[in-house]
């Protein structure tokens, strides 16, 4: 199905029946990513005495799980300023707008010391004179060991503070990457490139021009079939009044 979007007074082509999920679902098995030193999700049946929510052990026709799980660690999640900052901003409040332009750009992070670190330069020649509403950053190498990796204490490649500074200053509001965190792993809770991305000069206190309204998703996985280009972008999050919320980014080749 063709559908015409009309958007920032440009019309764009594109083919809904040909989505593009570069989301990770969020499971109870061992090949669910895990970040941030927690353990697996868990999804379990209700129980209330003999009965169990689940209808191949026969006490219930319907199935009915409870699931508990860390939006920042276990998958695909999309956040908010709110996510370092003292006074509470909402994803489902922050997030109004759902469809974007976006590029997709990949990188391979350079060594620096004992990290491997995303410049502003890379950025630069990625992007070339390109100023799309979201971007997305494929890092080099890109095994599909992305998919349920183990990422604690495993010093993941981040954004360097100039990349996420040029980011912004180049107005693009959404931020997407396919690792646990933009930052460092173990930064002493700087949040260099969270704070440089939302312009948050002080979490005790809130900047007039801070960006509210943009989003930074990581945990993404952009498989090679993918091409760098430019695509429409749905970024739909679950419902939760909470910094962050899993979330399920659409591409669409123009």
């Amino acid at each position: 199905m063709i559908a015409e979007i009309q958007h920032q007074n440009q019309i764009f082509k594109i083919d809904l029946s040909k989505p593009l999920d570069i989301s990770l679902p969020i499971s109870n098995t061992e090949q669910n990513p895990i970040a941030w030193y927690i353990e697996k999700p868990e999804i379990e049946p209700v129980r209330f005495g003999d009965w169990v929510g689940k209808v191949s052990e026969g006490s219930s026709s319907t199935n009915f799980n409870n699931i508990f799980f860390n939006p920042h660690g276990h998958g695909t999640h999309t956040e908010c300023l709110g996510h370092i900052t003292i006074d509470f901003y909402s994803i489902n409040q922050c997030l109004k707008q759902f469809f974007f332009t976006a590029e997709v750009i990949s990188v391979q992070p350079e060594a620096q010391g004992e990290d491997f670190v995303i410049t502003k330069a890379q950025i630069v020649d990625a992007l070339k004179d390109k100023s799309p509403e979201a971007i997305i950053i494929r890092t080099l190498p890109n095994s599909p060991e992305k998919t349920s990796k183990k990422y604690s204490n495993t010093n993941w490649p981040y954004l360097l503070e100039e990349a996420a500074t040029f980011i912004r200053e180049k107005g693009i509001q959404h931020l997407l990457i396919d690792l646990p965190s933009v930052d460092r792993e173990h930064d002493e809770g700087k949040l260099l490139a969270h704070k440089a991305f939302w312009n948050v000069k002080d979490v005790n206190h809130l900047n007039e021009d801070a960006r509210i309204d943009c989003t930074i998703t990581e945990l993404v996985y952009v498989n090679d079939a993918i091409e760098d280009g430019s695509y429409i972008l749905n970024l739909q999050v679950a419902s939760f009044e909470n910094d962050a919320s899993p979330s399920k980014p659409i591409l669409y080749k123009i």
